[in-house]
């Protein structure tokens, strides 16, 4: 057997995925089929290329040197497809890849950057891995993308790409039943819901371990399942089957309630990155703060994110922008 790209494409998203499963659904394959091809792939560079582990799959010492090689091969490719794809249909559009991970401040970014860049060709790419997101960054897949860290899970940040802080600490809140015992208080304690059944997305970098972090320094041991269907977690939400985290800045669904939780467990720091050299200073500056405005309209528009940035966060409270007039409504 030879290999070819695609077997590389293979080798590189189960590497940046963590997982064969992960890798699986990225690349649009059944899990088993390309269980398959990895093992032939492996028979055919003579040794196991990745450690299959219960947290997932991580290359070997012949899996680092293997993807050492295929990844210049990969990025090489893609490069000379999208100069000649850009080459073909006259190549006079400036075009500008977003990543992100989901927000739901992303929509008013991205019509702000319409507004201001209209002869720009401006895409987006939604994936719920911050890691993979730079990695692709770092590849010259995409040019800039909003990401986040879990607190005590640092983002490994590639040489190839660059970071500035938007939301130095985000809280998390928590999504529960209407009906929930909790649900009338206007802060609930993380002991309140020690009973309950908490659901995290599995494809989200380090979001199970921080969970099981937080959990563990306050002594409490509650059932945690993984869910990745947002559709499905916010239905077993409102049932009462379970609790999960969410943004702040999250509305409420029908038959459910968002509340912030006392002392703020659980946070993140969001994150501009861009490709080193990619743009310049000026265009980073204005993307950033098209991204910085959007996130604070949004956050005033979200009333218990505002009164939580009130009490804890005085300096970004008052770059909130002013709420409208009555007579503006």
């Amino acid at each position: 057997m030879e290999l070819d790209v695609r077997h590389l494409r293979v080798l590189c998203a189960v590497a940046d995925t963590g997982s064969v499963r992960k890798a699986a659904r990225h690349l649009g394959m059944s899990q088993p089929s390309l269980t398959t091809q990895l093992h032939r792939i492996e028979r055919a560079v003579g040794g196991r290329l990745f450690t299959r582990e219960q947290t997932g799959s991580r290359p070997t010492a012949l899996g680092h040197s293997v993807l050492s090689r295929a990844r210049p091969v990969i990025t090489g490719l893609d490069t000379l497809v999208a100069a000649a794809r850009e080459e073909a249909t006259g190549g006079g559009r400036r075009r500008l890849r977003i990543g992100s991970v989901g927000c739901r401040a992303v929509p008013a970014w991205l019509r702000r950057v319409h507004d201001r860049l209209p002869d720009t060709d401006t895409t987006i790419h939604i994936d719920t891995s911050p890691s993979a997101l730079v990695r692709m960054v770092a590849a010259d897949q995409l040019d800039i993308a909003l990401v986040y860290e879990n607190e005590g899970f640092p983002l490994r940040i590639p040489a190839a790409a660059e970071q500035r802080v938007l939301i130095a600490r985000e809280p998390q809140f928590v999504a529960l039943p209407a009906r929930h015992p909790a649900a009338g208080q206007p802060v609930v304690r993380l002991a309140d819901l020690a009973t309950d059944t908490w659901m995290v997305d599995p494809e989200a970098d380090h979001e199970y371990a921080a969970l099981r972090r937080v959990f563990a320094e306050a002594g409490l041991d509650p059932r945690v399942v993984q869910v990745r269907d947002n559709a499905t977690a916010a239905e077993l939400v409102a049932s009462g089957e379970a609790v999960r985290p969410c943004q702040p800045t999250s509305p409420p669904g029908p038959g459910t309630v968002v509340r912030p939780l006392h002392g703020d467990p659980f946070a993140v720091r969001l994150l501009f990155t861009w490709r080193t050299g990619s743009l310049g200073r000026p265009a980073l500056d204005a993307l950033h703060a098209d991204l910085r405005r959007a996130y604070l309209d949004l956050a005033r528009a979200n009333p218990a994110y505002r009164g939580w940035l009130r009490l804890h966060n005085r300096a970004l409270h008052r770059l909130l922008p002013p709420a409208p007039r009555p007579s503006d409504v």
